[in-house]
């Protein structure tokens, strides 16, 4: 046991730094500005951005990038849990202990003395114990469903809902319906725009990304690498045209941007 302590010290150490710098930048009469204006709610968008942050630096296979966006993620765990505590809610001992005896729970067979050896075993009993934590064991579609608007990107989840709902039966029988919804959705869109109704746009708008994300799994696309792509091209491209450019662009006219845009393109196609 104190050889496990003496090997997690280190960690331990860095981790009460941690959490002493974020109560100081919180601390109500000497703290910063900016950390004491946040709240759980306007920290979400960090959250996320970090979060992907996170996965583009392991795709990427950068190691010290990895570990750095970690960090940054950590930290807003650490300042989600600091502000929680000062509303005395919770402190980051809960959220430590709670994650710590979800994951004793969930492996009995590593913990206990059940015998499972297949990954797929493993991953079907751990929902089978967090469907009976919940207390609603349960085999309803919708109820599966939710769980994706709750753990993936929007785009992604679309594309699992839309997976999921056609394999349940809710299927266009050829690709030309699914064109004709799209080409219908495009239409209400249109409509919804030339009147004032932001909550209706924004409806339709939906609908129409929806359709459009049903298009692509009928052809066996995957829209957020498609989406990924096509930012990276983007970015490419008006990269190189900030490098031709021979003032702002600001100060360029549509015509001489286009040109630019077009030579930006021909260059990174040779």
């Amino acid at each position: 046991m104190s050889e496990t302590l003496d090997i997690y010290q280190p960690v331990l150490t860095a981790l009460n730094r941690l959490l002493t710098v974020v109560a100081q930048l919180r601390h109500p009469v000497d703290g910063c500005p900016w950390d004491l204006a946040q709240t759980p709610q306007t920290l979400i968008p960090y959250i996320i951005e970090e979060a992907h942050e996170v996965v583009w630096a392991l795709k990427n296979d950068e190691k010290e990038a990895v570990a750095e966006e970690l960090g940054d993620l950590l930290l807003q765990v650490v300042l989600q849990s600091q502000i929680a505590s000062e509303n005395q809610d919770f402190s980051l001992k809960e959220v430590a202990e709670g994650i710590t005896e979800k994951l004793i729970r969930r492996h009995p067979h590593v913990f206990g003395e059940l015998k499972l050896q297949d990954p797929e075993q493993v991953r079907q009993n751990w929902e089978k114990i967090k469907a009976e934590e919940k207390g609603k064991i349960t085999n309803s579609l919708g109820d599966r469903l939710i769980r994706y608007t709750r753990t993936l990107p929007p785009l992604m989840a679309s594309m699992k809902i839309s997976e999921k709902a056609a394999q349940a039966g809710l299927e266009w029988e050829n690709i030309e319906g699914v064109w004709s919804k799209f080409n219908e959705e495009l239409a209400e869109f249109k409509e919804a725009l030339s009147q004032e109704d932001k909550n209706h746009q924004k409806a339709e708008l939906g609908d129409l990304l929806f359709t459009l994300i049903n298009i692509a799994r009928w052809y066996g696309l995957n829209p957020s690498e498609s989406l990924e792509e096509t930012n990276s091209r983007f970015i490419s491209r008006f990269s190189l045209v900030e490098s031709f450019a021979d003032k702002p662009l600001a100060d360029h006219s549509l015509d001489e941007l286009e040109i630019l845009w077009k030579k930006a393109k021909a260059t990174l196609n040779q």
